[in-house]
């Protein structure tokens, strides 16, 4: 890994620029984000990936609620970046929006990948070219009602998969990318009251 650079869209440095190395981007203009604060991301990566001197191939794309427990190897394989797998990202499960975005000449919902932007490690080159498209898609994903309804907290996650197969872009997906620890929490509370030789069978 070459560093770690957090990238800040609040378009103003803060307290915390001493402590780690930070590039800072400008948020989307007032009203567009329509009180979802997440469609800022694609819009800083654009930001960052056009004015930034970025020295690496890849890059890997991670949120700060990230802990790393390993040292993280580079998962991707050239052209093929790699991604956590999100079963909660189901495109054939919503295929009237998602054709909204990603028309059937395209080609099948197959060829979107059950992901979201983070965990991902992929070529600068590719998510040079993918990020004003996951900006567009995110954002007429939350114009559209029925798809903003529909996909919740998780929209921008679902542009950047469409986004990515747009560009015809397929990922690699690592089941152990990543620790969902919610989902170990819910499992926890599920098996906490059951009779002990069948929480650990």
């Amino acid at each position: 890994m070459g560093g770690f650079t957090r990238i800040l869209h609040s378009g103003k440095p803060d307290d915390l620029m001493d402590e780690m190395p930070t590039f800072v981007v400008d948020p989307l203009p007032r009203g567009m984000d329509k009180g979802y604060v997440v469609l800022n991301r694609p819009w800083a990566f654009v930001q960052w990936l056009e004015k930034a001197t970025i020295e690496e191939d890849y890059v890997l794309m991670a949120e700060p609620d990230h802990i790393f427990v390993h040292p993280l190897p580079n998962l991707a394989h050239g052209s093929y970046p790699s991604a956590f797998h999100f079963t909660y990202i189901r495109p054939s499960a919503h295929e009237k929006l998602i054709r909204r975005f990603y028309p059937e000449e395209k080609g099948p919902l197959t060829n979107i990948d059950p992901i979201g932007n983070s965990p991902v490690i992929i070529l600068k080159s590719q998510l040079e070219k993918i990020a004003p498209t996951w900006m567009n898609v995110s954002l007429m994903m939350k114009n559209d009602p029925e798809t903003d309804k529909t996909f919740g907290w998780i929209l921008e996650m679902y542009g950047y998969a469409v986004a990515s197969a747009l560009h015809g872009v397929q990922h690699t997906l690592h089941r152990e990318f990543m620790i969902q620890v919610t989902l170990i929490k819910m499992i926890n509370e599920a098996t906490e009251n059951l009779p002990e030789w069948e929480a650990t069978r």
